[in-house]
């Protein structure tokens, strides 16, 4: 059980995560002339939905394996709060609180946090028509105050969603908003105990406003695949996103431009109709 929660776990984070390894800040000044806004928008989508992940991996590792019972935690969670986060649980209620405290709290990927995140559980965790509802309360990342309610919903076998409503991050260049919708799907593995053969299916879409001010929009055109093959965890190994903006024409992320599915970091980039290749960080 405790392997199937790491591996939620990590899904979990790839699905919120679907634009975080377009790596434009390793680009070259050419990406300015081809898409300003575009890339600022995936770049914001990205950074911001990466700290969703996480904060979903500190919710997943301190919540109890019955939500009707407090339960203890296992070492590896207990690393995963990184010793300075304060865990609460109110059976009564099913409520999760993970407190950084005032001072903050420097996690394993080296932000600072403060504040809290807050889950409420129903049904039992991870099982069809269950859900958790995780809300970031007086809560900052680096400096950077968050908002929003994330909900994760199982709505069958091997299948769950996942929506992210009213977000925001304040930078020192702007506010960035978005809300989110993913639908995952394990489509291979179902019935094995090792997880080198799953395989998932990410689809879904996202709006917002980045940092600048412009609007945009980014929809999962062909499911983003995840294969836990050894050498392939680390990135989708096909799938594409199109990020379109209120001024500019459409962004196009292709994580297979080979078609071959193979377990590699290679990706193609898609801005006003010019295509070139780059490396996923």
């Amino acid at each position: 059980m405790h392997m199937q929660r790491q591996i939620l776990r990590s899904l979990l984070g790839s699905t919120l995560c679907v634009g975080l390894l377009i790596g434009f800040s390793s680009c070259d000044k050419e990406s300015d002339s081809l898409g300003p806004d575009s890339t600022v928008s995936a770049e914001d989508n990205a950074d911001a939905e990466a700290d969703d992940a996480a904060s979903y991996e500190y919710v997943d590792a301190a919540a109890p394996e019955d939500p009707g019972r407090a339960g203890a935690l296992n070492p590896d969670d207990q690393r995963i709060l990184f010793g300075c986060a304060t865990r609460t649980y109110n059976v009564s209620t099913r409520t999760l609180t993970i407190d950084f405290g005032p001072n903050g709290c420097v996690g394993r990927d080296g932000k600072l946090r403060r504040g809290q995140l807050v889950a409420v559980f129903t049904g039992q965790h991870r099982q069809v028509g269950s859900t958790v509802v995780v809300t970031l309360v007086n809560f900052s990342v680096n400096g950077n105050p968050r908002t929003g309610t994330r909900t994760i919903t199982w709505i069958a076998p091997n299948v769950h969603t996942v929506d992210v409503q009213n977000a925001s991050v304040v930078t020192a260049t702007g506010t960035a908003t978005w809300t989110a919708q993913r639908t995952v799907t394990q489509t291979a593995g179902v019935g094995t105990r090792t997880i080198q053969d799953d395989l998932y299916s990410i689809s879904g879409s996202a709006a917002g406003t980045n940092r600048k001010g412009v609007s945009y929009t980014a929809t999962i055109q062909q499911p983003l695949v995840k294969k836990f093959q050894a050498g392939c965890a680390r990135h989708f190994i096909s799938g594409t996103l199109q990020i379109t903006t209120s001024r500019e024409k459409t962004l196009l992320l292709n994580y297979d431009p080979a078609g071959t599915q193979a377990c590699d970091n290679i990706a193609s980039v898609t801005i006003n109709g010019r295509t070139r290749t780059i490396q996923l960080r």
